[in-house]
């Protein structure tokens, strides 16, 4: 396989998984938003920090208000890691390398990046937005579906999936770090505790996973370790980074990035994250966080960049 082709297979899969992942915060932030009192909420600011762009967001923002924030996050003009943008790479990387792809696959992303362009008014209204972004949701999972049922599993297919994979556990990384930080501790939020919690598992679809695995109470070490340790929710950290590994294991040049992925791995399984207090946490994060870029640049250096 040309590298050419093997790292746009693996850019179109991140930013599928990305248009995903924006679309489910959004979503899951609304609903917290209508679940807690007035003024009780931590607003939209969050969901800039966990995409990181808060610093380019305040260079044409004065505050994070509700139309603000969302116009960011859906179609924001220099936002690399909007909705719309974030889609219409997928299709532009799509576009270029239609010949290796399923029929099926390259109209999905095209319909998916109409309908994000013409429908994102619908997703600044509180009418229209859940039904908005659930369809931006269920179409990405329905690509990734029809992706594993239609392409062969070959190496491209690996590209395709290393590319979902660590996406999905950079955005899990960023939704605890920033979800953690910013949950609002006052005594009048107090009763509220689990709400937010069940905020950041909702964010990740894990919430009915966790109460099967963990317990039916939301307990702060309990989310955090669930998140992080899980060996079975296809969502948390050490779950991707397992995954990775068997993905990457059977190509040839794969050693470097095995090497760092077992690093990362080893030493997420054995450190006790149920104690990690929140700069501790956030910590801990960054330096998951840096590893997961080392993974990539290493990926690239193996396969792209040849």
């Amino acid at each position: 396989m040309l590298s050419r082709v093997a790292e746009t297979l693996y850019w179109m899969s991140r930013y599928v998984e990305r248009t995903e992942n924006v679309a489910r915060l959004i979503n899951v932030n609304n609903m917290l938003i209508m679940d807690l009192p007035k003024g009780v909420s931590s607003g939209w600011a969050p969901l800039i920090d966990i995409i990181g762009v808060r610093e380019e967001y305040q260079k044409n923002h004065k505050d994070f208000s509700e139309q603000s924030a969302l116009r960011y996050l859906l179609a924001g003009d220099n936002n690399h890691s909007s909705i719309l943008n974030s889609i219409s790479s997928a299709r532009e990387n799509a576009r270029t390398i239609r010949d290796v792809l399923p029929k099926c696959i390259w109209e999905g992303i095209n319909s998916l990046y109409y309908y994000v362009k013409d429908n994102k008014n619908e997703g600044l209204t509180k009418r229209g937005r859940f039904n908005y972004l659930k369809h931006i949701i269920e179409s990405a999972q329905m690509i990734f579906g029809a992706l594993d049922g239609t392409i062969n599993h070959d190496d491209g297919y690996v590209f395709i999936r290393f590319g979902s994979i660590i996406e999905r556990a950079d955005m899990t990384s960023r939704i605890l770090d920033v979800r953690s930080a910013t949950l609002i501790t006052s005594e009048e939020a107090k009763p509220y505790d689990n709400i937010q919690w069940m905020s950041l598992l909702r964010s990740l679809s894990a919430y009915q996973m966790y109460r099967q695995q963990m317990s039916v109470r939301i307990q702060r070490k309990d989310v955090i370790e669930f998140i992080m340790h899980s060996e079975v929710f296809p969502r948390s950290i050490l779950f991707c980074l397992y995954e990775l590994k068997d993905l990457i294991e059977p190509l040839v040049n794969s050693p470097q990035v095995i090497e760092l992925i077992d690093e990362a791995s080893d030493d997420l399984k054995h450190s006790d994250v149920r104690v990690l207090r929140n700069g501790e946490l956030h910590d801990y994060i960054d330096q998951l966080q840096i590893k997961l870029a080392g993974i990539h640049n290493a990926l690239a250096e193996s396969y792209f960049l040849k």
